[in-house]
């Protein structure tokens, strides 16, 4: 009887799953998949332009590059919007978003390119680039 009680427990924690599907504080939703995040995208531009970053050079809203709160400094990551498939791979060079429930800030030239500009912000995957 132990024997079988034992088995059963073994087969129950192999057969629970290695995610979860619980959201982070960042609002990212873990896909099981190292180095993918699904979450909300923003963009920023304008008044920013030319303006420090976190990693020390001068922000270009034209450049293809993307604030992130945790991801090292030079990262390179495919961003793929869920409503249009759309990605473009951005350079992380800044520190943010600093809204609650994003997981990534676009320059205004990636977010062209993902077709957001006018809706501000989006549903996205992003994949570290090898």
């Amino acid at each position: 009887m132990r024997a079988l009680t034992i088995a059963i427990a073994m087969i129950a924690i192999a057969c629970t799953p290695a995610t979860t599907t619980k959201k982070s504080s960042t609002g990212a939703t873990p896909r099981g998949t190292p180095g993918v995040q699904v979450g909300m995208a923003s963009w920023y531009g304008g008044k920013h332009h030319g303006g420090p970053t976190a990693s020390g050079e001068r922000f270009d809203k034209n450049a293809m590059t993307a604030a992130h709160r945790t991801l090292k400094m030079g990262t390179r990551v495919r961003v793929t919007r869920k409503k249009n498939n759309r990605s473009v791979v951005v350079r992380i060079n800044d520190r943010g978003p600093y809204s609650k429930g994003r997981i990534i800030d676009l320059s205004e030239a990636a977010a062209r390119v993902l077709d957001m500009l006018d809706d501000g912000i989006a549903q996205v995957r992003v994949e570290v680039v090898k």
